[in-house]
């Protein structure tokens, strides 16, 4: 399920490069003697702070820089210490570290105290300052502030302390002899120092956002936070948390370097905070339950305004002891956080999507193997997508990633197939929007998901695949433009149900419980916050008012009304000026370019419905997103909605492209008198399940979809079946796709029968234009009978007109009837337009037997 890669190794990076270090020291060729490095804290810019014992009975301090793959030797102290909390400023002059009291009995350091902090001068070395001499642990960590004034030099230390209190120390510096950076301060020191926190009892401290997140329990549980900036800080943000009294006996470090010397007791409650730059924070802590031998879960979406409190039973086969002990990994990968807890379960949360537990994975198991422990460290970083994860006891850090093999496993395994469908179902379901939307942007996995469309054409128990391929892939090109879409865009075609299947809604083996409207807190006014303390309290104020009133999510019921009603008063030429624009602006966004050289003749003629339906999708989800998020602006709105139309019929287009590839068709199969092959019926089934699920969705189609899904229904069905999908709406005749039938099918007795009984479901005005096309007798005949009709229409309207028998010579008065028409249509044909002129398939000879005929019926002297 989940993928690791290698980033930092301690052996391969580090130990190599000590034991050339070592051999420099020692004057030897190859340094053999045991190298005990330990990791020690990892900076905000990424660099890995350690330590070792050297070779002359010395503790060294190195820095990994990960950009330039160099180690570098900070600071060596001549004799060996237990180097239990470390940190390096930006510029690499300071370096703070604290020292735990040696217990080996080889030498104590004086005074004698459990911890003794120091600040050291490392550029070059020099002075030495005592922060701290106290009988309990000290944390200490440099902020990496951005500077723009280069001529001020000043660092600024963090000491959290396990007295439950953490001091701000500002360090001015100053160069001696151009080079030489020693401290401006060292007298003053100490009474510089500022109080930020007290009386916490957990601290969590993120580096990348120079943040500091605390938990204080009095009367109530509270978690707040403290940004740093420049030259300032500020507390920011408060969290009222439902955690016991007794939740930390101890006070609780985390992100904030590895004491190697120091056994942590067993913990209550474990917590990490995780948030995201789109805007978005999650809470995460967990509480085992021994008694009940079940683990429960947290996980508080700031940004949803909603706690999820999950609750997983561990089974009876956990002893008492070991339940004590037993505390979840939680990893955030994209858009989901990974609760993992070895032996027993994996859960995949989404966080973007949080309605429906089905939209999350769950997968259980004793044997679930995925080389993860629950002792791994959590590295993340809120820029990048996935956090990272380390492993003390190797000395590696490894980058963590969904895996997309496992997920398509989960998708086609015949096992899963074989289990009831209200297991499987839902495990399909968030394996296929996890795939799409957090995975979507490789070209390769998304032609394995339409391969596998392909070949499970035929729609689940539960849902529709092809409906949820659509609105995930279309989602997942729109959601990065602001987060507050999560709750409008179309994301599942779960949401069009009227009653959401049973399996959607419980997970089995997970019991879960969701609680809106928490007390969370942004401080400032919204207009002086930035980045992301305004995306989230814009997020998290948006949420609060769409949880407020009905569902905000733009569904088809938004626009199937207006459809229907439409269609029902549908003139070809009735489409305005303003529709004509939407779908000009949607088709111009469209990649059209080369379309001979595209394998599906797609976007090639005029398809008036499909045109209008265009427009409909722009104007109503455009008034939908007006409505719901203004903040936007109306241009960006404008924007997202044409371009959200045009991807879908890009999307359609390239599904089509992709089963043409996969079932290896060629032009051929756009010739109407041949037989079908079986490629070209799994071809048809593919484009009728699209249709059937776009029609469902009243989702628009790109011009031409309905031409080319009818030349595969005519090559692969019998014509009755094939004018049953007609009468039944299943297929929607163009003029274009007639048209080609007319003129390929020849007129044998089969084709012919086929040709009228299409004819006669077509309008009168449709019928006349094919008519035009069709080289047949009967076709002749209706042109004829028009052409004399709208003659003698247009005679009637020119009254006075007077017969004289000497206007014609010859003329026989003894056949009155038949002279008088000669002479009309020899009076008015030349005003009249000629349609034969340019037909080349018309005998004007038999046009004249025809009216001939029709005169000496309606003068009675024959029968039809």
């Amino acid at each position: 399920m989940m993928k690791m890669k290698p980033k930092f190794d301690l052996s391969r990076d580090v130990v190599s490069d000590i034991r050339r270090k070592e051999a420099s020291v020692c004057r030897m060729e190859e340094y053999s003697g045991a190298v005990d490095a330990r990791i020690l804290n990892i900076e905000s810019d990424g660099g890995v702070l350690y330590s070792w014992m050297g070779a002359t009975c010395t503790t060294r301090i190195g820095k990994y820089d990960p950009n330039t793959k160099q180690n570098k030797l900070l600071y060596t102290f001549d004799k060996e210490v237990c180097v239990s909390s470390c940190s390096v400023n930006k510029e690499e002059t300071l370096l703070a570290v604290s020292l735990a009291q040696n217990t080996r009995g080889v030498e104590r350091l004086k005074p004698i105290s459990k911890c003794l902090t120091l600040l050291i001068e490392i550029y070059p070395p020099n002075n030495t300052k005592v922060l701290k001499a106290v009988d309990f642990r000290v944390k200490v960590q440099f902020l990496y502030q951005e500077s723009h004034k280069k001529s001020v030099l000043e660092s600024h230390l963090l000491l959290l302390t396990e007295d439950k209190y953490v001091d701000l120390y500002h360090v001015l510096l100053t160069k001696h002899e151009g080079y030489r950076v020693v401290m401006a301060n060292s007298e003053r020191l100490l009474k510089t120092v500022e109080r930020i926190v007290e009386d916490f009892c957990w601290v969590q401290w993120d580096g990348h956002t120079q943040r500091l997140y605390f938990l204080t329990i009095k009367e109530k549980c509270l978690l707040q936070c403290v940004q740093f900036y420049q030259s300032s800080y500020c507390e920011m943000f408060k969290l009222s948390l439902e955690l016991p009294a007794n939740a930390f006996r101890k006070v609780r470090f985390a992100n904030l370097g590895f004491d190697h010397y120091h056994t942590e007791s067993p913990e209550t409650v474990k917590m990490q905070v995780f948030t995201n730059r789109t805007g978005s924070m999650c809470v995460c802590y967990s509480q085992p339950l021994p008694d009940k031998q079940e683990l429960v879960y947290t996980v508080v979406l700031v940004h949803k305004d909603c706690r999820k409190k999950f609750r997983v039973s561990l089974g009876s086969d956990a002893s008492h002891q070991k339940t004590k002990q037993l505390h979840p990994l939680f990893v955030p990968i994209g858009n989901y956080i990974v609760v993992f807890l070895e032996g027993y379960f994996l859960h995949c949360v989404n966080t973007r999507q949080d309605e429906m537990p089905c939209h999350s994975i769950f997968l259980s198991g004793h044997d679930m193997d995925l080389g993860l422990r629950s002792d791994m460290t959590v590295v993340h970083a809120e820029e990048e997508s996935s956090g990272c994860l380390l492993d003390l006891v190797t000395g590696r850090i490894h980058t963590t990633e969904l895996s997309p093999e496992y997920l398509l496993q989960l998708l086609c395994s015949d096992t899963v197939s074989r289990c009831p469908s209200s297991r499987t179902d839902p495990q399909r379901l968030a394996a296929l929007h996890c795939l799409l939307v957090y995975m979507g942007n490789d070209p390769n996995l998304e032609l394995k998901i339409i391969e596998w469309l392909c070949d499970n054409v035929s729609p689940f128990e539960s849902f529709d695949q092809i409906q949820e391929f659509i609105l995930a892939s279309l989602y997942r090109i729109s959601y990065e433009k602001s987060l507050s879409l999560d709750k409008i865009l179309p994301y599942s075609s779960v949401f069009e149900k009227k009653e959401v299947p049973e399996c959607f809604l419980k997970v089995p083996g997970l019991f879960c419980t969701t609680e809106m409207h928490i007390e969370s807190v942004v401080k400032g006014k919204a207009r002086s916050l930035q980045g992301f303390w305004s995306e989230l309290q814009f997020n998290t104020e948006r949420t609060k008012y769409l949880n407020a009133g009905p569902s905000p999510r733009y569904t088809t019921s938004h626009i199937q009304a207006d459809w229907d009603k439409l269609r029902s008063e549908w003139k070809p030429c009735s489409h305005t000026t303003h529709m004509e624009e939407n779908t000009k602006k949607v088709l111009s966004m469209v990649d059209t370019w080369s379309l001979d050289k595209k394998l599906v003749p797609l976007f090639q003629e005029e398809d008036h419905q499909q045109r209008a339906l265009i427009s409909l999708t722009v104007d109503k989800l455009r008034e939908h997103l007006s409505r719901h998020l203004p903040r936007l602006g109306k241009k960006k709105i404008d924007l997202l909605a044409v371009s959200y139309v045009a991807k879908l019929l890009e999307l359609i287009r390239h599904m089509l492209e992709s089963a043409w590839l996969k079932y290896k068709l060629g032009p051929r199969v756009l010739c109407l008198a041949q037989q079908g092959s079986p490629a070209e019926w799994s071809m048809f089934h593919f484009m009728f399940r699209i249709l059937e699920s776009t029609r469902a969705l009243c989702l628009p189609l790109p011009p031409g979809y309905h031409t080319l899904f009818a030349v595969f229904a005519v090559r692969c069905l019998p014509h009755h079946t094939f004018l049953q999908y007609i009468d039944h709406s299943f297929l929607q005749l163009t003029e274009t796709f007639v048209s080609r039938l007319m003129t390929d099918l020849d007129n044998t007795d089969a084709n012919e029968r086929l040709k009228f009984s299409i004819l006669k479901r077509f309008s009168e005005p449709m019928e006349k234009r094919i008519y035009h096309m069709w080289d047949h007798p009967v076709s002749s005949a209706s042109i004829s009978r028009d052409y004399v009709k709208t003659l003698l229409e247009k005679h009637n309207k020119n009254k006075g007109f007077a017969f004289s028998s000497t206007d014609k010579p010859g003329f026989r008065p003894e056949f009155l009837p038949l002279t008088y028409l000669a002479k009309i249509l020899s009076d008015i044909e030349e005003k009249a337009l000629n349609p034969f002129e340019e037909q080349e398939n018309v005998d004007a000879r038999f046009v004249e037997e025809t009216a001939l005929k029709q005169t000496l019926v309606l003068l009675g002297f024959e029968k039809k």
